[in-house]
């Protein structure tokens, strides 16, 4: 993170890499559903918690989600989002 000159906080991420993101919550998407969760909520869930146990360890699902930092998840989510 960097502060410019307004005092406004900038995050600068890394853009390579977002397939593993993609494929990761993709991966995680089809645990959650498989085991009869409702995916979009229990990652919400994850997202403002950071608590792991929102996601199920099924398929290796929680491992796999926390190899990812939230706040790459985040970017991922709304860049997939706007940039339709």
């Amino acid at each position: 993170m960097a502060e410019n000159k307004e005092g406004t906080m900038q995050f600068k991420f890394n853009l390579e890499g977002n397939t593993k993101v993609q494929e990761i919550l993709t991966e995680v998407y089809a645990a959650l559903k498989e085991k009869g969760y409702n995916p979009i909520n229990q990652l919400v869930g994850y997202i403002l918690s950071g608590d792991p146990t929102y996601i199920t360890s099924f398929k290796n699902a929680r491992s796999l989600i926390r190899k990812i930092e939230r706040d790459e998840l985040l970017e991922e989510l709304l860049r997939a989002y706007l940039e339709k």
